[in-house]
């Protein structure tokens, strides 16, 4: 049985080919991905056991997006058929200055028509160690935040560890919806993971001296978010990724990772990107850093490998992190040479 898993939703993903902007293309390349799918294909790679729960016509279109996953491991034995459309998100990529735009179209996609009876948690979670949701989830409307909470409480009974990726998406639910469902949700949460801007739009905790706009950190103040949330929740864990952004091609990237019972704060090292995807770039994280817990990491050595797997993601095309552990630990032990191998 699959010791981990992540419940979301997989979307199609259509694109403009190169930097192009929508109202100039003519034609798109199409992709499969969404934050939940993207921590597991993650994880796939990694060698680990994982399984991804979701519900996807029963369709081609639906049947192609299972294969993207079943073609990298990821063990689709879960995933409920029914529906009648998939969720669908338009990305544009940024360049220079101009930022990246991303367009949903994913109202009453199968898995936002869902109801709590399509999901069986008990058999689901029989044999796993460890499940993943995101701020995403619930925020798709319909049943999701009462099949959330369902999970939630069906993966604590079976004693598995539970992680969440805030994920805030404006777009998709308002600030104060937000704070409802996640406030619940959360309770059930052992590792939180944030970034500079989630923690304050869903919870109001945010980082002081720190201007995410102009590329201004302070390490203090996010301690102090990650202190916040913790004592809030009872998180055991508590990561946030730092992004600096000083164009839409070049960022600063690290993250920090609270232990609560060590009371320790650890600080990974910064990269510079130089982005060609940035999309999944949490997400890569997330997997990344639930690799490192389950495999016994100490917390500077899991927030060094969760930060490097996500400098990688961001020069892969697409949603999916295709890299390997040994590409992971080469860039964590400070191989960022980006030198030809032969």
């Amino acid at each position: 049985m699959a010791k981990i898993i992540t419940f979301g939703e997989l979307m199609l993903r259509l694109q403009p080919y190169n930097y192009e902007r929508f109202v100039q293309c003519d034609h798109v390349e199409f992709t499969f991905g969404g934050g939940e799918a993207n921590v597991a294909v993650s994880l796939a790679n990694y060698g680990m056991d994982v399984a991804y729960v979701t519900k996807l016509p029963a369709h081609a279109i639906g049947q192609s997006a299972l294969n993207s996953l079943r073609r990298y491991g990821v063990d689709t034995g879960k995933i409920v058929r029914g529906g009648d459309r998939l969720g669908i998100y338009f990305n544009e990529k940024g360049a220079s200055q101009r930022g990246s735009v991303c367009i949903y179209d994913r109202a009453n996609s199968a898995i936002a028509k869902a109801v709590p009876e399509d999901f069986d948690w008990d058999a689901i979670f029989e044999g796993a160690e460890w499940f993943h949701f995101t701020g995403i989830t619930p925020a798709l409307g319909g049943h999701l935040v009462e099949i959330c909470k369902q999970a939630c409480i069906a993966a604590k009974a079976h004693g598995l560890k539970i992680s969440c990726d805030l994920n805030y998406r404006g777009k998709l639910w308002t600030r104060a919806q937000a704070r409802e469902a996640m406030t619940e949700l959360c309770q059930y949460v052992d590792v939180c993971i944030s970034n500079e801007e989630d923690a304050k739009d869903v919870f109001g905790i945010e980082a002081e001296a720190t201007d995410i706009y102009a590329g201004e950190l302070n390490h203090e103040g996010y301690k102090s978010v990650a202190k916040q949330l913790a004592d809030k929740f009872g998180f055991e864990m508590v990561a946030i990724t730092l992004r600096e952004s000083h164009s839409a091609f070049d960022n600063g990237w690290s993250a920090m990772l609270y232990n609560v019972a060590n009371d320790e704060y650890c600080f990974s090292k910064k990269y510079d990107l130089h982005i060609i995807d940035r999309v999944g770039g949490g997400d890569s994280f997330g997997g990344g850093l639930i690799y490192s817990i389950l495999n016994g990491k100490s917390t500077q050595a899991a927030v060094e490998f969760a930060v490097a797997a996500s400098a990688l993601k961001h020069s892969i095309e697409g949603d999916y992190n295709m890299v390997t552990v040994a590409e992971v630990e080469k860039l964590a032990g400070g191989d960022a040479s980006g030198r030809i191998q032969r």
